[in-house]
């Protein structure tokens, strides 16, 4: 499978979890819980199969950059956190960032 798929499943699965922590209430919650529990360990394990194709600084940027932008508009739907106008700024530099790994950097070939 494309490394970049699994890497893109791997933020989701980040996203998911973060999220899910929301609900946890004091880890009182037992779907809330089962839900970070699994979330984050898919991702981990899309993590570990994607570092066997990309190089890590490379995997890490990616999946820790989308992740917080995943995360943003997440919070934006869910739960009315509106960004301001420089964490606007902050995420288009972040998906600045990852286009121009992706597209100019040798780096980041599989």
């Amino acid at each position: 499978m494309n490394p970049y798929i699994v890497l893109i499943l791997s933020v989701l699965g980040e996203v998911i979890a973060l999220t899910a922590l929301r609900y946890v209430v004091g880890f009182t919650k037992p779907l809330p819980i089962l839900v970070v529990v699994v979330a984050y360990a898919l991702s981990f394990v899309g993590l570990y199969i994607v570092l066997k194709s990309l190089p890590v600084g490379i995997t890490y940027a990616i999946w820790a950059g989308l992740g917080t932008v995943g995360t943003i508009l997440l919070g934006l739907v869910l739960f009315k956190e509106i960004p301001d106008g420089m964490a606007w700024l902050g995420m288009l530099l972040i998906v600045g960032g990852v286009m121009v790994i992706n597209l100019f950097s040798k780096s980041a070939a599989a």
